[in-house]
């Protein structure tokens, strides 16, 4: 599962560097996975709703629904 996270990952990273930033895969303990938003997105006040609405949507369709996105700084 954990090659398919980091494909999912990669398939979204586009979209946040077209904005300056980018995210990065850490690690994945059971069904949370957590990430580290870098560059524009690391100080942006709407990176939460980011993960959320966006990159957590997208993995949880292409992945599993369970799948929970972690910031880790």
């Amino acid at each position: 599962m954990i090659d398919k996270v980091k494909a999912a990952i990669e398939n979204i990273r586009p979209d946040l560097q077209s904005d300056g930033g980018d995210i990065e895969f850490v690690r994945m303990e059971g069904n949370d996975v957590f990430v580290r938003l870098v560059g524009a997105c690391a100080g942006c006040p709407m990176s939460q709703m980011t993960l959320k609405n966006g990159v957590e949507r997208y993995v949880r369709s292409v992945v599993s629904p369970d799948i929970t996105i972690i910031s880790e700084t």
